[in-house]
This record gives structure tokens, sequence and C-alpha cells, in this order.
């Protein structure tokens, strides 16, 4: 089953701008459902409602953290299983140790490009043998 860049994409950020900025940059790469939250727990309500193939989400936010998203998508049956991409503008070697133990599926430090992002994305559908990406082409 190939990537599907009409899946859906969850951002989720408390920084407008910087939901822009994924955004426009997905778009770039030929994503177009792409939804946004402005914290951790609208992200959970959203991802409630609709099934996302793919949650990028910023560290660092008010009331609940990306960590603190991550920890409660990977610990709900439900959604447990949906990649999930952690965006920080911070590179502390125990932060990415902490995400990787809690499950995240790739880690991007801002500022970050285009072909950042796809490769990113890349990586996370890579590890699954059951999708091959459509950038491959």
């Amino acid at each position: 089953m190939p990537l599907d860049p009409n899946m859906s994409v969850l951002v989720v950020d408390d920084y407008s701008t910087m939901v822009r900025i994924i955004r426009n940059l997905l778009r770039q790469l030929g994503f177009v459902d792409i939804d946004d939250a402005s914290d951790g727990v609208a992200a959970l309500e959203k991802m409630g409602a609709k099934r996302y193939g793919l949650v990028i989400s910023d560290w660092n936010m008010e009331p609940m953290t990306g960590f603190d998203l991550l920890q409660r998508v990977r610990a709900n049956p439900a959604i447990e299983t949906t990649p999930f991409i952690m965006v920080t503008a911070e590179s502390k070697t125990e932060n990415v140790i902490a995400a990787k133990k809690a499950g995240v599926s790739n880690y991007i430090v801002k500022p970050f490009n285009a072909q950042t992002l796809k490769s990113k994305i890349e990586a996370v559908f890579a590890e699954k043998p059951e999708f091959t990406s459509a950038f491959e082409r």
C-alpha cells in the first residue's frame, strides 16, 4: 500500500506562524488533507473524531506539551499506531531519547525545510514494510 499524499495530516503547534509554515511545506510535498490544532488537548479531540495518517507536533506547548500528547496517543489503543513526528527548537539529547522511548516515529529540529520534512516523513513510512513512499517516484 503506497503512502498516500491524500491521507489526513494533523499539525499541532501553538504558534500559528509555525502551523502555516508546516502546512505550506506539506502542500509543497503534495499533501492536501491537512488539519491543525493549537495544543495537545485540541489535537486529542480532533484525533477522537477523525483518523489521521500522520501527526506532526511541536514539543513546547501549553497546557499539554507535544511530549504529553505523544504519550497519550501511544496509550490509546484506538490511535496508538498513528505515525507521530515531533518538532522542536531544542536538540537536547535527553529530549530525543525521551521521545524515542515514548514511541515517537521521528524527530525534527527547527528550523527545517521541505526536503528535511520530506526525508523525515519518508523515513517514518519506510520503517513500515507495508508502506512505500509516493515520493520515491
